[in-house]
């Protein structure tokens, strides 16, 4: 293994959390007694240019050619996308002139704001079922893997994009200079790129191993993400701290040649990663025992409703789940099934540990005495969802970044 952005050899083992199988990788029923691939899930960092990775053992095109995950069925995050485009359309000046591409725009949760300003747009998604659904909603969507080719070919018959939008996809590339440099054939010359990703930061300080999947092929501090862009000749002119997945950047950068000096608040962010030291080796040791305990934890806590002889089912059947399911070795024994509001994956089972997905009403049915919720990320959406299950004193419980158990009691109505 070299790493993605230097080539260099020089890589450390930061976290291994085992071999686990493709975490969007749903089965039916009928495949539940047929074997399942499973690959290392083995984090290292590149010791010269201090970028996280891991194996590229599967291929974009195994992952999201049909994907599991829509982005629309999180409520918090549609409007996510739409306070960025509203602040966008205001911070650019864009308009009916402008011309704004989404790279992995997946069902058209951030592109259908820009469709309702009256704005050019593009998606370009990989996912056929994913894509479709984007195109329902009105949102022109090309079928298509982003690299240099295809943006040259868009580029051509669209002409050149003010804005490109990459939400959580630079991390899901195992050919990182390619794909940068594809970001940077969309973009006009004076034209804008927003990034959003995992901070890197989160993951080293908080332990989130629970973000590392196969599909997600490296893990971004401010440092490294530049290191990346400037492969293309984007420079990164404006990092934002925002709380998505568990706390994420927006990194805006532009052409070199239309960069101005980078906004303070780079400068206050790589402050912050070097106080946590992580602009060097010493500050991502010690990640692997913080991991093991915040699993014993939660194993101990699930031992003990199992103990005392009380229900424990699951909350969502997100891709974070199934790497924290299957690290922790988690089985029906202990949740004894998920429920999600996705229906793709209703009456389908978790890779790896195989519980059953139902629909959300089944617990209203059940009625169980504990809900461990997997999309932690979304606390305060999904307590209120959930608020209901206060009426029969059903415990919520979020096992990270710390596992704890929400007293419905104390939450706003």
């Amino acid at each position: 293994m070299h790493c993605r952005v230097c080539e260099s050899d020089r890589l450390l083992s930061v976290l291994d959390l085992g071999a686990t199988p493709p975490c969007e990788l749903f089965l039916e029923a009928d495949a539940l007694d047929e074997a399942e691939q499973t690959f290392p899930l083995h984090l290292r960092l590149c010791e010269n240019c201090l970028l996280l990775q891991i194996p590229a053992l599967i291929t974009p095109v195994e992952t999201f050619t049909e994907y599991a995950y829509f982005s629309s069925f999180s409520d918090s995050w549609v409007e996510h996308a739409r306070t960025f485009v509203s602040g966008a359309v205001e911070k650019l000046d864009l308009g009916p002139e402008s011309f704004v591409v989404e790279v992995a725009s997946n069902d058209g949760y951030l592109l259908r704001h820009v469709v309702d300003a009256g704005i050019p747009c593009l998606g370009i998604e990989p996912s056929v079922n994913v894509g479709a659904a984007a195109v329902e909603r009105g949102v022109p969507t090309l079928t298509a893997f982003l690299d240099e080719a295809t943006a040259l070919e868009v580029r051509r018959q669209h002409g050149p994009a003010n804005l490109v939008v990459a939400n959580n996809v630079y991390a899901h590339v195992p050919d990182l200079l390619g794909f940068t440099k594809g970001l940077r054939a969309l973009l006009a010359d004076d034209g804008w790129l927003s990034i959003e990703v995992h901070h890197a930061l989160n993951l080293v300080a908080l332990a989130q191993f629970d973000t590392i999947y196969h599909e997600h092929f490296q893990y971004y501090t401010v440092a490294a993400a530049a290191t990346a862009l400037a492969t293309a000749g984007l420079t990164l002119v404006d990092v934002e701290l925002v709380e998505t997945h568990g706390g994420s950047i927006r990194l805006w950068a532009r052409p070199e040649a239309a960069a101005t000096d980078p906004h303070p608040r780079v400068a206050e962010v790589l402050a912050l990663e070097a106080a946590a030291g992580l602009h060097d080796v010493a500050g991502y040791v010690g990640l692997q025992d913080r991991v093991e305990r915040l699993r014993h934890d939660l194993l101990r806590f699930l031992l003990d409703c199992r103990a005392a002889g009380k229900r424990v089912v699951g909350y969502g059947a997100p891709g974070k789940g199934n790497t924290l399911l299957n690290y922790c070795g988690i089985r029906p024994d202990l949740v004894e099934y998920l429920v999600d509001r996705n229906p793709y994956k209703h009456g389908k089972f978790t890779p790896g540990t195989r519980l059953p997905v139902h629909q959300v009403d089944r617990l209203d049915k059940d009625r169980p005495d504990v809900i461990v919720v997997l999309p932690w990320n979304l606390e305060a959406e999904i307590t209120a969802q959930l608020a209901y299950t206060a009426e029969w004193d059903a415990q919520l419980v979020y096992p990270m970044p710390q596992l704890h158990v929400v007293d419905q009691a104390k939450v706003e109505k």
